[in-house]
């Protein structure tokens, strides 16, 4: 099985961004691996491995796009335990969904993979977009929001569990396909392939690196390649304007009685 997975990286959330009149100061930002990615490479990692013999059984390519910097975030998913990397010479700031989906999907075209696996979304910009833009524009059927995955016994479907609000809705879809992964994929028992005992459990989270790991990802290939190389529009869709901090909340109030708190709710919040 062969999966290509996409990966982007964005600033630090636990680090605190200013703003530079109305953006963001990303100046001095410390980039990282958007964590929802992450949780897709290691997705991709335990479909494509026997992990109770320690043996792969698959090809995981991870891409990214974006300035050379980014080659350090797809070392860190080399050094998880992928094989090979591509770098798409891309712009941080101008990048938009569909940018991304178009270039995505002219990989695909190229490398031609049983199934692309994506986090369900960028924890800077929180579209939600591209996952489902790229089975759109590659007619490849979809599952976002992924919790569980378990691969066919003839490897050519996969069934899908989605957390809902009434439960797990299951979604069985032939491959190839496009998944894009939720929080919960990385539970011990989330994934299976049907290769690994069905009695694994992984640890919860993605896996750290290895120093063996780290090594070895330094000679894994990293192709650099172009939007123009792939025959992929570059034209950006979205323009962000400004980027304003919300309004300081102001200060609550005290009621008296029930009674004041309904005619305030009633009368000032307009909420009932």
């Amino acid at each position: 099985m062969k999966i290509l997975v996409t990966l982007k990286r964005v600033p630090d959330p636990e680090q605190k961004i200013k703003f530079k009149g109305e953006a963001l100061d990303l100046s001095s930002a410390n980039y990282v691996v958007n964590p929802f990615d992450e949780y897709a490479v290691e997705t991709a990692l335990r479909l494509t491995e026997k992990a109770d013999a320690a043996a792969r059984i698959g090809e995981v390519v991870v891409v990214s796009i974006g300035p050379k910097e980014a080659a350090q975030q797809l070392r860190s998913a080399l050094a998880m335990g992928a094989d090979r990397a591509i770098l798409v010479a891309g712009d941080d700031a101008s990048l938009d969904s569909e940018q991304v989906a178009r270039i995505v999907a002219k990989l695909c075209e190229q490398e031609k993979p049983d199934l692309v696996l994506m986090g369900k979304q960028a924890v800077d910009g929180d579209s939600n977009q591209a996952g489902q833009l790229v089975a759109g524009y590659l007619g490849l059927p979809q599952a976002c929001f992924a919790s569980s995955l378990e691969l066919s016994a003839d490897g050519k479907t996969l069934t899908v569990g989605r957390e809902v609000d009434g439960g797990v809705e299951l979604k069985r879809v032939p491959l190839p396909a496009v998944v894009t992964v939720d929080l919960r994929i990385i539970q011990p028992k989330a994934v299976r392939n049907r290769v690994t005992s069905p009695e694994h459990a992984y640890q919860e989270g993605p896996r750290y690196a290895s120093l063996k790991g780290i090594m070895a990802a330094k000679k894994k290939e990293l192709r650099e390649v172009t939007p123009g190389d792939l025959g992929a529009a570059t034209a950006a869709r979205v323009k962000i304007v400004k980027i304003v901090a919300p309004a300081a909340r102001k200060a609550g109030v005290k009621v008296e009685t029930v009674q004041e708190l309904v005619k305030k709710l009633h009368e000032e919040a307009k909420v009932i």
